[in-house]
């Protein structure tokens, strides 16, 4: 009996995002928990009796078998595995946020379990409460963590001191928060210490601290993207809900 060293079965995975492959095929972006970020191609699955029909959604839990070893690998199976409520209204459109930016920064076949759990209770967050911006700022942050970019909220990245309450700060990218020196003009983006000290820790009830937090994240993701905005975000934006 021949062995296939390049078939993966039942993984535990989510769908990030499908396409249209030829005719009757889907391309499937996938967040699995052992593999990371893997596109598969679903044959036949626009198909009205194929076994993968209805089953390929997002923010629903799954059990996936694949096998290839190209950058684009077949699925073979797929298994629905419960106990996830369908997203809807604003926590959709923030789900679809959280899957956008894993297919834009995640590296293919790069693992992240702790990342995939970090996901699935993010998911769980957002079925049960309805104050959505201090659930996406800890994903985000915990993102950017899990991917290297961990961020510093708490110290000057100079002097090394705790941040002033009362003080605003210059906030640099992949570097921190710096002291301003009277007028910088040439700050980046200013932020007061309350803001910082407030993420730090997960306490996003003040008005102030929710507008920042916002720009802050948004400053940061910029950097990573690159130039291609966030599709999402713009529908965000437009509902002026984040």
């Amino acid at each position: 009996m021949t062995v296939d060293k390049f078939r993966q079965d039942a993984q535990p995975a989510f769908v990030l995002h499908t396409y249209p492959y030829l005719e009757t095929s889907l391309l499937v972006e996938t967040f699995t928990r052992n593999s990371g970020r893997v596109p598969l191609i679903a044959k036949g699955a626009k198909r009205p009796k194929s076994a993968l029909r209805g089953l390929l959604l997002a923010f629903q839990p799954l059990q996936l078998s694949w096998t290839g070893k190209s950058e684009l690998r077949t699925l073979h199976k797929a298994e629905w595995q419960g106990g996830q409520q369908p997203l809807q209204g604003m926590a959709l459109i923030c789900g679809f946020y959280l899957n956008e930016l894993l297919v834009r920064l995640l590296r293919r076949d790069d693992p992240h379990e702790q990342l995939f759990e970090y996901y699935q209770e993010t998911l769980a967050a957002l079925n049960t409460q309805k104050d959505y911006t201090p659930i996406l700022r800890h994903f985000e942050r915990r993102m950017l963590k899990e991917l290297g970019y961990a961020l510093t909220l708490n110290e000057d990245a100079v002097s090394g001191k705790p941040l002033n309450l009362d003080e605003e700060y210059c906030y640099e990218v992949e570097r921190g928060p710096v002291a301003l020196n009277g007028s910088d003009n040439n700050c980046g983006l200013q932020l007061s210490g309350k803001t910082l000290l407030d993420m730090e820790r997960g306490d996003y009830s003040d008005v102030t601290t929710r507008q920042q937090s916002k720009i802050l994240m948004r400053y940061i993701l910029n950097h990573y993207l690159g130039e291609q905005p966030l599709y999402t975000r713009q529908l965000l934006r437009d509902l002026q809900k984040l």
